[in-house]
């Protein structure tokens, strides 16, 4: 079974706006703001929406940097593929809300140890304005088991 999901980075200059996620799946980790893709919604209309939802700020000028699969040892059955996307204009202030904590960062101090372990493998890649693909697959304690990812 595979998941469309969305993930959105925000990257001005050399800052990031990452979100510390409060519940869920990910919570207390800093991520990119995303979530599901709607029955009818396109994944870049998705991406506007959570972006919205979670830290209030809209995003328009979106690129398309990469996609991700991921799946884990406990549930190897199902795959979420991530669809993983910059913006660098948005309008309004980044606000907390029920599901994230906003935060900038200056693109040096990213704090990889608080997030997920594959972070440290393709955000570099995204900073660098690459295009790229890959697969991690987690076992237990969100471990990276196998990982392969490619710049396209």
């Amino acid at each position: 079974m595979r998941k469309q999901l969305t993930l959105c980075i925000v990257h001005k200059n050399d800052h990031v706006l990452l979100g510390m996620k409060k519940r869920g799946f990910g919570a207390g980790r800093w991520n990119g703001f995303g979530g599901k893709v709607e029955e009818g919604e396109s994944i870049e209309e998705a991406v506007q929406r959570e972006m919205k939802e979670e830290c209030g700020v809209r995003v328009s000028d979106i690129q398309k940097h990469g996609v991700l699969d991921f799946s884990f040892a406990h549930s190897p059955e199902e795959i979420l593929e991530v669809h993983i996307f910059k913006a660098e204009t948005f309008s309004g202030e980044p606000v907390e809300t029920e599901e994230m904590k906003p935060q900038w960062f200056k693109t040096k101090e990213i704090p990889f140890t608080d997030m997920w372990p594959d972070d440290i493998y393709w955000v570099p890649m995204f900073l660098e304005g690459k295009k790229f693909k890959g697969r991690f697959h987690f076992g237990e304690e969100d471990v990276v088991l196998e990982k392969e990812l490619e710049e396209i």
